[in-house]
């Protein structure tokens, strides 16, 4: 077996591949070629556990994970964890891997392929409401997945938007980086909005007027009461495409609006079949990508990056 430290998952694989293999992952999910129980969602308090086994034609795994929102007042990461990769035909253990930085990689990988198929090609400007662990990947993934010439940032906690736009700037060396007071103003000057917050109300204005137009990718909420989009938003939006069916009861985004009448869960299409379909033009529209996340995701990603970094040599084995 071998294990994978958070560098060596990075020295693996590039932005480009993970992308692509989210997009594989699409097309398992689309032809129903995989074995995925549902998510064990244990809650403690606080603390969530999330227990997430997936079977492919190639591979299985589990990604452990636990969910502690309150980290973020003590500087700890606010998700931990490691994902299990398996041989497909022994069942053994070939691969341990950080499930932290895979998390955070294949979440932003999951933002960047809602923006390279939800978005305008011409957009130039983001914004990113919630500058936790996951805003700096889908930052990174949406200037991959775009020409973009400017990043607004908004935090509550201004300090860590301004820490994040350090960080962004010694990657980003040809993008303007703004952190602003609120997000009005963001929405405002943003083509693309990347939502990334653990709130339970809307983070962003229930006014339809500034939402007209503008391309939502809501990677948050992932509780039936966590909520981070307004009631106005769907008032004006043309699509509303979904990384999973389950994330209309899962994420309070979709739940909410749904039980309140004013979201028809049949109007809300999957990305896989939004993909396979590629005929809806999302130029002028108003779009929103809502994604909960699933085991399957991990599991198509894990094991590209097992096999790349065993073609690599990379990471340490372990004689179990």
């Amino acid at each position: 077996m071998i294990y994978l430290n958070s560098e060596d998952i990075l020295k693996s694989i590039t932005l480009d591949e993970i992308m692509d293999s989210i997009e594989d992952a699409y097309k398992i999910y689309y032809d129903r070629m995989f074995n995925m129980p549902d998510r064990v969602q244990v809650e403690n308090g606080d603390l969530t556990a999330l227990y997430m086994p997936c079977f492919t034609n190639e591979a299985f795994g589990t990604k452990i994970l636990t969910v502690a929102p309150n980290n973020a007042k003590i500087n700890k990461p606010v998700i931990d964890g490691i994902m299990l990769v398996n041989d497909i035909e022994t069942g053994e253990v070939v691969c341990m891997m950080d499930g932290k930085m895979l998390t955070v990689i294949r979440t932003g990988a999951v933002g960047g392929v809602g923006i390279r198929h939800t978005t305008s090609k011409y957009v130039k400007s983001i914004g990113l409401i919630g500058t936790g662990a996951q805003g700096f990947y889908q930052i990174l993934y949406a200037c991959k997945a775009r020409n973009i010439n400017k990043v607004y940032l908004y935090n509550r906690t201004l300090e860590k938007a301004e820490g994040l736009k350090l960080q962004l700037e010694k990657e980003l060396k040809n993008i303007d980086i703004i952190v602003l007071n609120n997000s009005t103003e963001l929405v405002k000057n943003s083509d693309v909005i990347i939502t990334a917050t653990t709130s339970y109300e809307p983070v962003i204005d229930n006014d339809k007027e500034l939402l007209k137009g503008k391309h939502i990718i809501a990677i948050g909420s992932y509780k039936p009461d966590m909520r981070e989009l307004p009631d106005a938003l769907f008032e004006v939006v043309d699509k509303v495409i979904v990384d999973t069916d389950f994330a209309k009861e899962e994420s309070g985004d979709l739940y909410i609006p749904i039980k309140n009448n004013i979201l028809k869960s049949e109007e809300i299409v999957n990305m896989g079949e939004f993909i396979e379909d590629n005929t809806y033009c999302v130029e002028g529209k108003t779009t929103l990508y809502k994604s909960v996340g699933m085991g399957l995701f991990d599991m198509v990603v894990a094991n590209k990056i097992y096999k790349k970094a065993i073609e690599k040599e990379i990471g340490q084995y372990i004689k179990m």
